[in-house]
């Protein structure tokens, strides 16, 4: 009986092992893009990766066929939403790192477009794991994508003495 359990926690041990290996570096960047921390410096990512991947081996043996990523990636997205709104308010903003390439949108903007478009999670299952309307969900995307896409740019120092024609 003992050595029946042992075998069964080092097989777990090993297929968790497999897990991590071939899923931590997709989700790490994934929470660092969340978090808009250099990617060299993202405490916040780390300690959201781990507290996802601690809560997925928990239920490892509960997975019965889930996709042990998406459970780890749900928690993370989770997670994330639920520190950014206890931390800084209803999705208020932190300080991102001006190298993050998403540093110039919101907590809200940022957890929406990395499960859109870098997790490829259907419009409908973001709106669900967020409890948004699935409306809401494709304005924000849209609204970030045009922001990445066409960052507003500071307005150019006009010369001393030079006079703006009126309009």
């Amino acid at each position: 009986m003992r050595d029946r359990q042992v075998a069964r926690n080092a097989r777990r041990a090993r297929e968790f092992e497999a897990f991590v290996a071939g899923a931590a570096g997709r989700l790490l960047h994934a929470a660092t893009l969340l978090t808009a921390e250099a990617p060299g410096g993202n405490p916040r990512a780390r300690r959201l990766l781990t507290q996802a991947l601690a809560h997925t081996y928990a239920r490892w043996d509960r997975l019965r066929g889930e996709d042990p990523y998406e459970c780890a990636r749900q928690h993370l997205a989770g997670r994330f939403a639920r520190t950014t709104w206890h931390r800084y308010g209803a999705f208020g903003r932190a300080r991102p790192d001006p190298r993050s390439p998403l540093a110039d949108l919101g907590p809200q903007e940022r957890l929406i477009l990395v499960l859109r478009l870098y997790e490829g999670v259907a419009e409908q299952q973001t709106a669900a794991l967020l409890g948004l309307p699935t409306e809401r969900v494709h304005t924000i995307c849209d609204r970030a994508t045009a922001t990445l896409l066409h960052p507003v740019r500071p307005a150019a120092p006009r010369a001393m003495g030079t006079k703006v024609a009126p309009s």
